[in-house]
């Protein structure tokens, strides 16, 4: 790998995917041993320079002898681009460019409900990114999609449940959605959509872990047992990530029971109607 010397990228050090990617920089060699820094620990000359709020939504990768930044896409093709100008090239072309960015941003915005960290009280410089309707929403719409299909095809595998449809399935993961925010109705929306974030973010966890038994299923016969094992096993993970997801947010700890309720009573209305 050639080494981009002299650059610094400035990561948000809650985020385990930014740490990940950065990490696999310096490890890689594309940046040197010097060549990444916690976004919380720029003193006020870099913050002279460096745009802060920009910063924390998009990674910036500084340049402190000429006191120039990139952000976002462009310092990662930047960084990629020095020991591979075709990835660069690439990621430049405006079609691809443009799918880089809003990609880029989907995640970046959303990236406190995709995994969320410890509020700590006593930084001054945080790395929370601008709260964006757009993004969440979006994220809310996206979650509900990929949670409907992966449901629906468990429920073929529950004889024990009535034969299912892709819209009973679809109305289950917005119900779901419209009972939680029940509870938070006098919660500002920024609250309300963090929450409900952190909330689909759950579901999707599920929907992986029901994946594998999904899959297999298709290439042999499973049986009954096992797969009421594996989703009761599922069911248990994600109550303890719902549970966990709240403590983190210091969240209303009744928003457990109450998401465990909407799926007991979704539960009795499939069995009997």
């Amino acid at each position: 790998m050639k080494t981009l010397e002299n650059q610094t990228i400035l990561y948000d050090e809650d985020c385990p995917l930014c740490q990940a990617y950065t990490s696999a920089f310096v490890k890689t060699g594309m940046l040197d041993k010097n060549g990444r820094k916690p976004y919380c620990d720029i003193d006020e000359t870099e913050q002279e320079f460096i745009d802060t709020e920009r910063a924390a939504n998009e990674i910036a990768l500084v340049d402190y002898k000429t006191k120039t930044v990139l952000y976002g896409i462009e310092s990662l093709l930047k960084i990629i681009g020095n020991s591979f100008p075709w990835i660069e090239k690439i990621g430049h072309l405006a079609p691809v460019n443009y799918f880089l960015k809003k990609t880029y941003s989907f995640i970046s915005y959303n990236r406190k409900v995709i995994m969320p960290s410890v509020v700590r009280e006593n930084q001054t410089v945080k790395c929370e990114p601008t709260f964006n309707h757009s993004y969440r929403i979006t994220y809310l719409i996206l979650a509900v999609l990929v949670t409907t299909l992966v449901l629906f095809e468990c429920s073929k595998l529950l004889p024990q449940l009535p034969e299912s449809s892709i819209w009973r399935e679809f109305s289950l993961a917005v119900g779901q959605i419209g009972f939680q925010s029940l509870f938070l109705i006098r919660s500002d929306r920024k609250k309300l959509l963090t929450y409900l974030g952190n909330m689909m973010t759950v579901s999707l966890f599920g929907s992986l872990l029901l994946l594998p038994i999904i899959i297999a299923s298709k290439f042999t016969t499973l049986s009954g047992n096992l797969i009421l094992i594996w989703f009761g096993i599922t069911v248990m993970l994600m109550l303890k990530e719902h549970f966990r997801r709240i403590t983190l947010l210091k969240l209303p700890v009744y928003l457990t029971p109450t998401w465990v309720l909407y799926r007991i009573i979704a539960l009795f209305i499939i069995l009997n109607f």
